[in-house]
């Protein structure tokens, strides 16, 4: 049995898929959602509800929201021990697969775990570290945003359409488009910010509290974590309570003195507007990304907790003038499609004819330096290779050359992310090549090649020597055989558009009929052949194939049909 898990900042949830359709799993207590918090007490670690109930009261013993510190180095003191991120989030994962093996009376080893789509690699690579922790084999991280498309019903539909997927959680914010063509599943762009979420709304009522009663409290109160712990509390059932109310109240007991404080919709929507603002940017990335505007979407599909929040839904709907789709229950949709995809994994017969694709979050390149007109150099810079939002798996190369006679080294650092600096994107990986000596401008060609659970190879080739160097980054201690099949896989895509057969044969064709014509006919072929020269250089599939078809009509034109 492979069931999916909806890791979520606030809250998470397990599901299965059964009978058709995706079914959630209730934890001992009996509810649908497990509160992602952890507590220690007397050297027994509490996992849950249990845990999120001694917050307020007993802050120096647990922790939430710890998943907004995936892949970093911060680190979590609860009682005597200290906590990684992942090392809480394996906690909670646990706690999710002892209730589903207590549910289907069965041991559960296998997982597909859901990530929101804008996390990195390292954050990517920890959630995957949190499973295994867990006991799980984490048979694939899928992109949250993908996963409420399959909660949707999105792999049920017959026609062509394109969905764009608002995700605003406790923790993170994702945009996803998605298109659905002939049984596949195509993720088309995602973006989003991993710095906003339903946490910081609370914030800005806990904000809100501490100006109203800050001559209550002194200096040193207000720095103490438990009163903190009480305003956070009161926050988040305030926002709740907010969503469906005009007002809330805030109450809450601090050195004997009860605090109320009364906050109006109204006034929550004006302080909340910064944050609302920073929605907007990440949805035009993604229909930029995916070149497409507003009107080539059927439906905007918002999940997540905050997407409850009036306000939230206000802005979406002055952002695509009209109002979303929100018949899939926001809390719940990514754990159903996460047992969707489970299902996939599974080849379950009702799924086995539909195909999921992802694309790359973020761009993927490596450090360069160029030499600035009055011969100093600029290092540092970012160069893309793979760059974001390419459907994955993907292999791309790029071209390089030394910058001086007998430079005997190059160093090519491997980031991810879309700053013009690199010291300001995530690094994953580096390696050095030995060069050997001769004149400045030696060619180094790069290759990255990535697939859809995170393995990337790294091919550097010096073709004036031909000498090969190669750098594997992986997301998981697999077995070695596993290994060598993904490896396998993105070797086939090892090839420049250039050289398969197929548009060597188109441009075969073509420098035949301009040695077979004269005069302005020739011009005109010559740019027809620049153009699919540029659509070879960008290295897509998908625009390769498109200029392909145009490139080869065009010649029909000239000459007639092929002989074939």
């Amino acid at each position: 049995m492979i069931i999916g898990i909806d890791l979520g900042t606030t809250n998470s949830a397990v599901a299965y898929y059964r009978d058709d359709r995706p079914v959630l799993i209730p934890n001992r207590l009996g509810h649908n959602l497990t509160p992602s918090a952890v507590s220690v007490e007397d050297g027994a670690v509490l996992v849950g509800l249990t845990a999120r109930e001694r917050q307020a009261t007993h802050p120096g013993e647990t922790a939430t929201a710890f998943k907004r510190y995936m892949g970093t180095s911060r680190r979590f003191v609860l009682g005597r021990k200290t906590y990684a991120p992942e090392e809480l989030s394996a906690l909670v994962l646990r706690s999710l697969r002892e209730d589903a093996e207590a549910h289907l009376g069965e041991p559960v080893r296998e997982a597909v775990i859901t990530v929101p789509a804008y996390f990195n690699d390292k954050q990517r690579r920890a959630t995957r570290r949190a499973g295994e922790l867990a006991g799980l084999k984490v048979e694939r991280l899928i992109n949250e945003p993908t996963a409420a498309a399959l909660a949707y019903g999105i792999h049920q539909l017959g026609a062509e359409s394109r969905f764009l997927v608002f995700d605003l959680g406790g923790g993170t914010f994702d945009v996803s488009i998605l298109e659905i063509f002939e049984g596949i599943i195509e993720v088309r762009a995602s973006t989003g910010d991993n710095r906003l979420g339903g946490e910081d709304f609370n914030e800005l009522l806990v904000l809100m509290m501490r100006e109203q009663f800050a001559d209550v409290w002194t200096r040193s109160g207000r720095r103490q974590d438990a009163l903190y712990q009480k305003m956070r509390e009161q926050a988040e059932r305030a926002r709740r309570t907010l969503s469906d109310a005009a007002e809330a109240k805030m109450r809450l007991v601090w050195d004997d003195n009860p605090l109320e404080l009364t906050v109006s919709a109204a006034a929550f929507e004006e302080r909340a507007a910064p944050l609302v603002a920073r929605l907007r940017e990440p949805v035009l990335r993604a229909l930029r990304d995916s070149n497409l505007d507003a009107q080539a979407l059927a439906e905007i599909v918002m999940i997540g907790g905050a997407t409850r929040m009036p306000l939230v839904r206000k802005a979406v709907t002055r952002m695509f003038g009209r109002f979303p789709n929100s018949t899939v229950n926001p809390d719940e949709a990514v754990a159903l499609g996460a047992a969707v995809q489970a299902g996939l994994k599974a080849r379950d017969a009702a799924l086995s004819e539909v195909v999921l694709t992802d694309v790359c979050p973020f761009s993927l390149g490596v450090n360069h330096g160029r030499r600035l007109p009055d011969g100093s150099i600029e290092d540092g810079l970012f160069s893309p290779i793979i760059e974001r939002n390419t459907p994955i798996p993907a292999s791309r190369v790029k071209s390089y050359s030394t910058m001086f006679d007998n430079q005997r080294k190059i160093e090519f650092d491997v980031y991810q992310g879309e700053s013009r600096l690199v010291a300001d994107n995530v690094k994953i990986g580096d390696l050095a090549i030995p060069m050997r000596a001769g004149p400045a401008g030696q060619r180094v060609d790069v290759r990255l090649s990535y697939d859809i659970n995170g393995l990337l190879e790294v091919d550097v080739h010096v073709p004036a020597h031909d000498e090969r160097w190669q750098l594997v980054i992986a997301d998981q201690d697999g077995d070695d055989g596993d290994l060598k099949q993904r490896q396998a896989a993105l070797a086939a895509l090892k090839v420049h558009p250039r050289d398969s057969e197929a548009n060597r044969a188109a441009l075969a064709r073509a420098n035949r009929c301009w040695e077979a014509a004269l005069g302005d006919s020739r011009i005109w072929l010559e740019q027809l052949i620049g153009q699919f020269e540029a659509a070879l250089a960008t290295q897509d599939p998908r625009i390769v194939d498109r200029a392909r078809e145009e490139f080869q009509g065009a010649l029909d034109q000239f000459e007639g049909s092929t002989f074939l």
